[in-house]
């Protein structure tokens, strides 16, 4: 997935990574939010406004840390 980047909220302290929210962004694209439905089972992601969130309170996330239901729903979102 050329010029993905990958960021979590700086502030956010949980426990687990599925109570976390993640965001996405390739190239120079709109960022998407990621985040856990547990009544779904799954990763379900929101386009996001600039008005809605500042970026300078994220952070990079590694996609080694991600969850794997995470990085396959990343994949489909994704696709090339």
């Amino acid at each position: 997935m050329t010029g993905l980047r990958l960021f979590k909220d700086l502030k956010a302290t949980v426990a687990s990574p599925a109570d976390l929210n993640f965001y996405s962004r390739r190239s120079a694209g709109p960022y998407y939010r990621w985040r856990y439905e547990k009544v779904r089972s799954r990763w379900q992601w929101s386009r996001m406004r600039a008005l809605e969130f500042d970026d300078r309170e994220l952070v990079a996330a590694r996609w080694k840390a991600l969850p794997a239901e995470l990085k396959s729903s990343l994949n489909e979102h994704y696709l090339e």
